[in-house]
């Protein structure tokens, strides 16, 4: 009996392998995309946590205080030396229950004006990033598509307001204010016109950067297409050219917010920022100011959280900005 050509058990795995169905491939989106990109950024997702954490602390402050400090407007005034004003005990008077020392002359908890501090910057933050995006969102957005002497006449604005000195019409401003508006009074009042002004003079930046990429995207052929097929201007605006300016804008914002931080604590370091006593890191600086040569402590720890700060969102910033575009090398 002749033996076979070949065993034919040995086909028995090609011909299960080729028997299974073969896995399709999955398409990613750009957001998707912009994910992996951003996950392998170790210095941007450190930025993005310790930006994570500067929110809960600004959310959670009460209960942080609650159980770490004491109230901030509370006085210890037991706790200075009565003929100098200064924190009894080395370092400021840091000991296990004022984490970060206590303030000269009044004896508050400098911990606890920090954490409520950081609930003032990212407010003043956020919200004035807010108004500047979506008032440079939706001017850019009409410059670029209309175009004309819409596009000129918002043009010049823009270049009108990058040219105005903010820094001294805020400080005007809030020393004409009357001490009740809008149904606002003291800090609050402070807050609402640090963030409507810090807005309106920031819309013009990110105002430029959707008019330029508005520029480019209307005469894409998507834009044609939808044109052709009759969809007005608003559907074209909002519906086809937005969705594609998401990533600009984003990248922008992020970057935007560590100014405005830097912007609120150096009107609250020149006494146009929020009223005392509610905290700030920028009023806590001005009042080091007096007192830096016997208690230095006092002035760095306000600073070193302006830093962080900045810096976290920068490099958070960067690491967007990265991911999103299509170009990068990472």
């Amino acid at each position: 009996m002749t033996a076979p050509l070949h065993d034919t058990s040995t086909d028995e795995p090609a011909a299960v392998v080729a028997a299974e169905p073969q896995k399709a491939i999955e398409g990613r989106s750009p957001w998707k995309i912009a994910w992996t990109r951003l996950k392998r950024d170790k210095v941007a997702l450190a930025g993005g946590f310790v930006v994570l954490l500067l929110i809960l602390i600004a959310v959670f402050a009460p209960l942080i205080v609650k159980l770490l400090g004491h109230p901030p407007d509370e006085l210890h005034e037991d706790l200075l030396d009565p003929l100098l004003g200064l924190p009894l005990g080395d370092y400021g008077g840091i000991s296990k229950d004022f984490l970060l020392g206590v303030e000269p002359v009044n004896g508050r908890d400098v911990f606890s004006r920090i954490v409520y501090g950081a609930r003032i910057s990212l407010l003043v933050a956020f919200l004035s990033a807010f108004v500047a995006v979506t008032l440079g969102t939706v001017f850019g957005i009409i410059a670029g598509y209309f175009g004309g002497w819409v596009d000129a006449a918002i043009s010049r604005v823009m270049d009108l307001l990058l040219a105005f000195p903010q820094l001294l019409f805020i400080i005007a401003l809030i020393s004409v204010i009357p001490s009740k508006l809008w149904g606002f009074e003291g800090s609050g009042l402070r807050i609402a016109v640090l963030v409507l002004v810090i807005g309106f003079f920031g819309w013009p930046y990110i105002g430029r950067i959707v008019r330029g990429q508005t520029l480019s995207l209307r005469e894409r052929e998507y834009v044609e297409a939808a044109r052709s097929l009759g969809a007005g201007r608003g559907y074209i605006l909002f519906r086809e050219l937005l969705p594609n300016l998401v990533a600009p804008i984003t990248v922008y914002s992020t970057l935007m917010i560590p100014t405005n931080v830097l912007t609120e604590a150096a009107l609250s370091f020149l006494g146009v920022g929020v009223k005392p006593p509610t905290p700030s890191w920028g009023e806590t600086l001005a009042t080091a100011v007096r007192t830096y040569e016997d208690d230095p402590l006092f002035m760095i720890f306000p600073g070193v959280a302006i830093f962080i700060t900045v810096l976290a969102f920068n490099l958070f910033g960067d690491g967007v900005r990265d991911a999103l575009d299509p170009k990068g090398a990472r």
